[in-house]
C-alpha cells in the first residue's frame, strides 16, 4: 500500500499520545509523509480522545483520510465512532478486558474485529498502564515494521522515568508484536518511501520555531486552548535565544506587555484564541493608533463565549477585521499548512515593523494542533526587515530638533525610534495626536492622520496573496486556513472525473486582494466558499469586494468537526 491510516482511541490519560509520538518519530525518520490529527476533550483525564495518523509513501498530505485501515480501541466509543469508516481488509483491535464482545456492533464485510489482551499482557510486566506500548507492538507487526527499529525511540521516550521503566516499555512493545505474529494475521505493509529528511510537527510548534528564527525575543501570553502549546514551547525554547517569556495574569496584560516590549524595540508577540481576542481589542486599537508593531497569533476554536475549546471553527475573522472600536490599519495572514505557518512568522514580524501596525496570524485549531511532515527550516529563507527604524547616527545628523514620530510622508509611514535614542524622544498616546505625538482635536489634522494610518497598508503583499491550483473553469473552491487539505483533495477528485476544478486559498485576508480574486471568480462557472463558521464570514468579505455575487455559494460547517473532502464533494454535486 502507498497509503495507510491508523487510529488509536480511548479515554484521555491512557497514553494514546505516547503511541502516536513514537510511531510518527520512527516513520518520519524513514521519510514517510505524515498527517496526525488529535481529537480530544476539554478535560485533563477521562472523556474520549483519539489520534488519527495518515501515512503516505509518496504525496504530501494535509487532511485526514476518510477510510481507516487499523483501529486500536481501548474503549467502545472508538469503535462506535469509526466502524463506518473502516476500509475493506482492515482490522479493529479492541481491548478484550474493557470492551465486552457482546456489546460490539456488527463488523462490515472484510473487517476483522479481534479482542486484544492489551491490559493482560501489560500486567504480566507489572502494570496495565503499559497497554499502550503493547498496542504499538501490535500495530508495528501488522505493518511488517522491524521491531528493533522502535526500541531506541521507546527507550528515549521513557528514559526520564528511569532505565527500568524504559526497558519494561520495550518489553511491553515486544509482547504486543509477538501476539500478532503468533496469530498469523494478514499484514498491511507500506511501500517504502523515497527518503527525504523532514520534520513532523504541529502548527503551534512550527510557529514557535518560525518566530524564534525571525528574531522574536519577547512573548507574553495567558494559557488558553488551543494556543497554550505556543506559550509552553516558548517557555522551553526562548531562554536559549536570550529572550523573555511572561505568563501574564490575563489576556489584557499579555497584549499590553507585548505592545510595551515592541515599543521598546524588541520583536514581540502574543498568542491566544477567540475569547482572548475579545479581551485584547482595546489594546489592539492602541497598537494601531500609536503605530506600534504587534504580532498576534489567533488559534481559532469553537465559540461564542467559552464555546467548544477543543473543537474546530473559523469564526474570528470578523473580530480580527474589525473588533476594535474605531478604525485602525491591520494585516491578516492565513497559513494553510505547517510549512507556511513556520515561514509566515517571519513575514508577520517584517510586515508589523514595516507598516507599524498589528498583524494577525489567522490560524485555527486543526492547523495549530495537527501535525504534518514539513521540510526542515531553511535559515536562508528568513529575512529581517525592521522598517523605518532610525539609527543613532541618523538622529545625530538631524540634530536637536523636535522629532516628528508621526510625520506625514508620501508612503504614509513615519520614521520610528525607540526609547533612549538621543534626539528621538517623542510623545506616544492613544488620544488623537499630531505629528509630534501631542494630543490635538484639530479637524484637519484628524482627517490627515486617519488617511495616513489607513492608507499605509495599501501596498501590502505576500507575493502569493492567493494560493491557486487547477483551472477552476467549471468549479472554483475558495477557503482559508486548514481547510486547504480537504479542498485540495476534493478538487483532485473532481478533476479525475473530468470536471475542471480549482482552488483559491487566501493567504492574505486583509488588505483583501480584490483584483486577483475578482479575476478568478469571473473565469469560473460556479464558486463555492468553504469555511468553518455559521454565517459564511469569508464569503461575506469577498462579497464586500467583488461586485458580481451571483456565482458565490456558501458551504459552512459549524459542528466542531473539520471538513472532509467528501463534505465538499457532496455539497457541490447536490448544487450542480
Amino acid at each position: 500500500m502507498e497509503e495507510l491510516t491508523i487510529v488509536i482511541g480511548g479515554e484521555q490519560g491512557e497514553g494514546i499520545e505516547s503511541v502516536g509520538e513514537i510511531l510518527t518519530k520512527v516513520l518520519s525518520q524513514r521519510g514517510f509523509s505524515l498527517y496526525g490529527f488529535r481529537n480530544f476533550s476539554s478535560r485533563i483525564k477521562g472523556g474520549h480522545s483519539d489520534f488519527n495518523l495518515r501515512i503516505s509513501s509518496g504525496k504530501e498530505i494535509y487532511v485526514n483520510a476518510e477510510k481507516v485501515n487499523i483501529l486500536v480501541a481501548f474503549d467502545k466509543a472508538s469503535i462506535d465512532l469509526y466502524i463506518k469508516q473502516m476500509d475493506k481488509n482492515s482490522i479493529i483491535l479492541y481491548d478484550s478486558k474493557s470492551v465486552k464482545s457482546d456489546s460490539l456492533p456488527t463488523a462490515p464485510n472484510g473487517v476483522i474485529m479481534l479482542g486484544a489482551p492489551f491490559q493482560e499482557l501489560a500486567s504480566e510486566l507489572g502494570s496495565p498502564i503499559m497497554k499502550n506500548m503493547v498496542a504499538l507492538g501490535m500495530i508495528c507487526a501488522l505493518n511488517n515494521h522491524s521491531a528493533s527499529s522502535f526500541h531506541q525511540v521507546i527507550q528515549e521516550q521513557f528514559l526520564k522515568k528511569g532505565m527500568k521503566i524504559s526497558q519494561l516499555n520495550v518489553e511491553a512493545f515486544e509482547k504486543g508484536f509477538a501476539f500478532i505474529k503468533e496469530k498469523n494475521l494478514f499484514s498491511i505493509p507500506l511501500v517504502p518511501p523515497i527518503y527525504s529528511k523532514k520534520m513532523f510537527l504541529s502548527g503551534n510548534e512550527a510557529m514557535v520555531i518560525g518566530a524564534l528564527a525571525s528574531g522574536c525575543r519577547f512573548m507574553a501570553g495567558y494559557p488558553i486552548t488551543p494556543a497554550s502549546e505556543i506559550l509552553e514551547n516558548m517557555i522551553k525554547m526562548m531562554p536559549e535565544f536570550g529572550g523573555v517569556v511572561v505568563q501574564a495574569e490575563d489576556e489584557l496584560s499579555s497584549v499590553a506587555m507585548t505592545i510595551g516590549a515592541s515599543f521598546a524595540g524588541t520583536r514581540s508577540m502574543t498568542a491566544t484564541s477567540g475569547p482572548g481576542i475579545s479581551l485584547m481589542q482595546e489594546a489592539i486599537g492602541l497598537s494601531g493608533a500609536v503605530e506600534i508593531p504587534l504580532v498576534i497569533i489567533d488559534t481559532q476554536r469553537g465559540g461564542p463565549s467559552s464555546g467548544l475549546a477543543t473543537k474546530m471553527e473559523q469564526s474570528d475573522l470578523t473580530a480580527m477585521l474589525g473588533g476594535t472600536h474605531g478604525e485602525i490599519p491591520r494585516i491578516i495572514i492565513s497559513p494553510s499548512t505547517v510549512q507556511e505557518a513556520m515561514y509566515d512568522m517571519s513575514t508577520a514580524f517584517n510586515l508589523a515593523e514595516k507598516y507599524q501596525c498589528p498583524v494577525f496570524i489567522a490560524a485555527d485549531l486543526v492547523l495549530s494542533t495537527s501535525k504534518q511532515s514539513a521540510e526542515i527550516l531553511d535559515p536562508l529563507r528568513i529575512e529581517m526587515d525592521r522598517g523605518k527604524r532610525v539609527s543613532d547616527e541618523e538622529l545625530a545628523d538631524r540634530g536637536n530638533t523636535v522629532f516628528e514620530r508621526f510625520a506625514f510622508t508620501d508612503d504614509h509611514i513615519s520614521l520610528r525610534t525607540i526609547p533612549g535614542q538621543k534626539y528621538g524622544t517623542h510623545h506616544a498616546t492613544g488620544i488623537e495626536h499630531g505629528q509630534t505625538g501631542h494630543p490635538t482635536e484639530d479637524y484637519e489634522n484628524r482627517k490627515k492622520m486617519m488617511i495616513k494610518r489607513m492608507k499605509k497598508i495599501e501596498t501590502v503583499t505576500l507575493g502569493e496573496d492567493i494560493k491557486t491550483e487547477g483551472s477552476g473553469e467549471d468549479l472554483l473552491l475558495i477557503g482559508f486556513g486548514s481547510t486547504y487539505g480537504a479542498i485540495k483533495e476534493a478538487c483532485e477528485a473532481f478533476n479525475d472525473e473530468g470536471i475542471k476544478a480549482g482552488l483559491a486559498h487566501l493567504r492574505l485576508l486583509h488588505p483583501f486582494p480584490a483584483d486577483q480574486m475578482e479575476d478568478m471568480i469571473n473565469k469560473a462557472r460556479q464558486v463555492i466558499v468553504v469555511e468553518n463558521n455559521f454565517t459564511g464570514q469569508l464569503a461575506d468579505v469577498i462579497k464586500q469586494h467583488i461586485p458580481d455575487h451571483s456565482k458565490i455559494q456558501k458551504l459552512s460547517k459549524f459542528d466542531g468537526r473539520p471538513f472532509a473532502p467528501s463534505d465538499i464533494r457532496k455539497f457541490c454535486k447536490e448544487l450542480v
